[in-house]
Formats: structure tokens, sequence, C-alpha cells
């Protein structure tokens, strides 16, 4: 048992240190944890790589923020806050404003939050089963231990990602 969770935890941090940087859909979405301006500079160059989606809103007074933002802007790259928080549950509004967003922005997206887990996974899913058309099944599995993403009831912090996207899977039709 203590080696299943010592490999468990050690494959968590490994999503981290590399990035947790996966390919959603080739040439149109993109999803990763916070890059830093090399990494930024990376994607943009290895994936053509026209706007980023910034899912921990706009915050001036931080490093990574403003390393972002003006890295972004050195390569020509449309940059989009959007504020989500993994420990509530994202409304309907707030979702149909995220699909309107990707929908418009030019492409390739990267998408990001922090760990690029949670908010991330819940983002990529939205994208998979609401712009690209792929079945709400598929679309789930953005949300998944694969990226990092625990979900537990109660246990979870993250799990009103779950919920979020079990109560828009249900309305993917209406949005």
């Amino acid at each position: 048992m203590a080696v299943l969770l010592l490999s468990f935890f050690a494959y968590l941090g490994f999503l981290q240190l590399s990035g947790n940087f996966h390919e959603v859909l080739a040439g149109e979405l993109y999803r990763s944890n916070q890059p830093s301006a090399q990494q930024l500079a990376l994607y943009v160059k290895q994936h053509n790589i026209k706007t980023v989606i910034n899912l921990r809103g706009k915050n001036d007074g931080s490093t990574w923020y403003k390393d972002e933002v003006s890295e972004s802007k050195a390569l020509g790259v449309n940059h989009v806050d959007f504020a989500m928080s993994a420990r509530e549950t994202l409304s309907m509004d707030k979702a149909e404003a995220l699909v309107e967003i990707m929908r418009t922005s030019p492409k390739p997206i990267l998408i990001h939050c922090r760990s690029g887990s949670d908010r991330t996974g819940l983002a990529s899913a939205i994208y998979l089963g609401k712009i690209a058309g792929v079945d709400p099944e598929t679309a789930e599995k953005q949300l998944s231990i694969r990226y990092g993403h625990l979900s537990v009831p109660v246990i979870s912090a993250a799990y009103p990602m779950d919920e979020s996207w079990e109560r828009i899977e249900n309305g993917l039709a209406q949005m």
C-alpha cells in the first residue's frame, strides 16, 4: 500500500514539474498548469498558440501574472482572464460566458489554472462537449486523475468541478 501511495504522489509531482501540459484537441485546444514565461514561449512555438485563457483571473500583484501578460504580449498572443474557483461550482451563466470566450478566441488555445487539474479540466470538458461536439462521457475524462484531478465527494476540495460538470453536461444542448 505504501508503494502505491508513494507512486501516486510521485506521479502527481511529475505532472506539476512537467507543466501538466496536454493536447486536448490537436491544433485547437491545449491545457497546462501555470506556465512560466519560458514554458509559455515554448508552447507558443511548438503548438502555434494564439490565445491563453487564464482561469485564475486577473492578479496584478503577482509576479506569475505580470510575467504571463508580458510574455503573451511579447509573443503576440491574445491573453484572456476568466476567474474560476476549483472550490465553488461554476454557474450556468459563467459556463456560457466561458463557452463564448473559447468559441470566439483565436485558436489554438492554451487553457491553464494553477495546477492544470481542476478548473482546467472542467474548462476542457466544456470545450469538448459544447464546442467540439464530443460525447459527454469522453469530455468528462478531462476531469480525471490522469491530469491530477482528485474526485472524492466531501474529501476533495475540487469536487465542485465534478458537480459543475454534471450540471453543465445535462444542459449542454441548451447552451
